[in-house]
């Protein structure tokens, strides 16, 4: 890896790339080597200025050695996926342009040669019913290296599909770089992308139809045992059409509407568009918008105790310019509310409104980092550290807008991850109670604080956190997130924007460890020198012998010499 400055001719077989990248860039990188297998290019991080669009900044990848070749695709700002591109040959170019706004732009690309069809590209595959199972390549043994596997899954119409991690443990790095799961709601990874995944967490997905797609990709560096998944389905709810629901998620909002229920409001499916007129529906069976929170002209409200997401999709009637419908449109509303999303999709047609509400949440993860640059995770558990030495924490909101603020509100420690009736607060109400916390001034969707490591008493060897984080939008001035530290007499009745638990741990002293491993030591090291049974007892009659004869010679020598021991020990009595 390295950052590259504005492109470069590859020729390894593989390599990973950050770029970073300023205003008015025009750059161009070429793969090309010269074996008969074929590219995939992988861009699983991507970071363009805000509000950029298609036209100003984007990435355009060609099949062939140059910008000449045909265009394989485009990824830009409200690009609701992690782009995977494969060459037809064994050339590939990329080219990444960027407007005349100020800002550093982040982008991460691996790419690997490989040979399709051949025995280590057999992975993934189609799954249908009502429930099933699957998992990583290897599982529970470790995944192999530059793997990508997809899973479809296809449940039995008019339901949606429930998809849990039972076990879960990939490569962990902050924006799930290297390897990662990545979950689309629906049939292709062209659907919605409900969540990308990475590390040791066990993540639930709900899908807003029928259908589900999973990918597994993985890098060639750090490999752990993958992971075992289940799914199931359950009816999809009404009062509206069976095919029309709203799923929000921690990064993006998914309207599905029917065929039929256009065709009973008198719309047909050309006509419909959102508050920003460009951002157009997918048309499958259904009519599908899916579009990253903080776009497509979503309005954010505050509202103290909720932060509300509100689109609305115009409807025009088809083959005419007037329409004598009054307040015809379709309203899609987020409203992310203590530790729950209230979802509400309503039609305002004749005068008439339909509701559909179901249930989501913000995503939120915690890590322990090796020091304050928090660049580098700790990927293992049990972490093993001495006692008092610096804990690096962070919790991270995984989220496509950029105004969402992370608060750490509470943190808490136990020895047991039920945290029961023996805890310990780190931090309370946004003020620490513990000396030696220091919580960092907030970073993009990211809370940081450390502290020093410990131990609880009676022989208690793990330390497990749990973390209360206050999610606020970063414009409003009087949040939670801005009044910091409440004291008990200054707290405020009024209830959090948004507040949830994330768990992490546990954390152990290393000289546990090194303890653990001395005392298996010396139990292999006796193992070793224990004679067998039959040795043991010749030993022991040999021992007693040994001793009876020793106080036969003892009562002699007492008996002969009675007088002169005796006198001695007087002579000791009156010294």
């Amino acid at each position: 890896t390295g950052v590259p400055r504005c492109g470069a001719s590859l020729h390894e077989p593989n390599k990973a790339l950050r770029i970073e990248l300023n205003a008015n860039a025009n750059c161009i990188w070429q793969i090309q080597r010269n074996v008969n297998q074929t590219i995939r290019l992988i861009f699983s991080h991507f970071k363009f200025a805000p509000s950029s669009s298609c036209e100003t900044e984007s990435i355009k990848v060609f099949d062939g050695a140059s910008t000449d070749s045909p265009l394989l695709g485009q990824v830009c700002g409200d690009t609701d996926a992690v782009p995977v591109l494969e060459s037809s040959s064994d050339s590939l170019t990329f080219l990444i342009t960027t407007n005349s706004v100020a800002f550093t732009r982040n982008f991460f690309v691996f790419y690997y040669f490989f040979s399709p069809g051949s025995r280590t590209e057999n992975c993934g595959g189609q799954l249908t019913g009502a429930n099933g199972t699957f998992s990583s390549p290897n599982y529970p043994a470790s995944y192999p290296q530059f793997r990508y596997c997809v899973w479809h899954i296809q449940a039995p119409k008019n339901s949606k599909i429930n998809l849990e991690f039972q076990d879960f443990f990939l490569e962990l790095d902050r924006n799930c770089q290297l390897d990662f799961t990545a979950v689309y709601d629906g049939p292709s990874t062209d659907s919605g992308l409900l969540g990308k995944v990475c590390g040791r967490a066990q993540p639930t997905f709900e899908s807003s139809s029928n259908m589900m797609t999973v990918v597994l990709s993985t890098d060639d560096t750090n490999s752990y045992r993958g992971f075992s998944a289940q799914y199931s389905t359950v009816p999809l709810p009404g009062p509206m059409e069976p095919n029309t629901t709203l799923t929000c998620s921690s990064d993006s909002m998914r309207i599905v509407l029917s065929k039929s229920y256009l065709a009973s409001l008198g719309f047909r499916e050309a006509q419909l568009q959102l508050n920003d007129p460009s951002c157009r529906p997918v048309v499958t069976d259904s009519v599908i918008f899916s579009f990253p929170l903080a776009s497509c002209g979503t309005i954010k409200k505050d509202e103290g105790h909720s932060i509300t997401y509100t689109n609305t999709i115009s409807l025009a009637p088809a083959g005419s310019t007037i329409t004598r419908q009054s307040n015809t449109e379709i309203t899609a509303q987020c409203r992310m509310r203590n530790n729950e999303t209230l979802e509400l999709l309503y039609t305002t047609a004749n005068n008439a409104i339909q509701n559909l509400a179901a249930g989501g949440r913000y995503n939120v993860s915690m890590a322990f980092y090796e020091s304050e640059s928090f660049s580098k995770p700790i990927q293992y558990s049990p972490y093993y550290v001495d006692l008092n030495q610096t804990l690096f924490a962070e919790v991270t909101l995984h989220s496509t807008d950029p105004h969402l603020q992370v608060f750490i509100d509470t943190c808490t420690a136990a020895p047991q991850p039920g945290f029961g009736s023996l805890t310990y607060d780190l931090i309370r109400s946004g003020c620490n109670k513990d000396d030696t916390v220091v919580t960092y001034p907030a970073f993009e969707n990211h809370g940081r604080f450390k502290f020093r490591a410990f131990r609880f008493l009676r022989s208690l060897p793990s330390v497990y956190l749990q973390c209360a984080v206050v999610i606020c939008d970063s414009n409003t001035t009087n949040s939670r997130c801005a009044r910091g530290c409440i004291s008990r007499q200054k707290r405020a009745p009024s209830p959090y924007t948004w507040k949830t638990n994330t768990v992490v741990g546990p954390i152990r002293l290393r000289r546990d460890l090194r303890a653990a491993e001395h005392s298996e030591s010396l139990t292999e090291v006796e193992a070793e020198k224990t004679p067998n049974l039959q040795q043991y007892n010749f030993y022991t009659l040999a021992f007693v012998v040994l001793i009876s004869n020793i106080l036969i010679v003892v009562a002699v020598i007492l008996k002969h010499h009675k007088h002169q021991v005796g006198y001695s020990y007087q002579n000791v009595q009156s010294s």
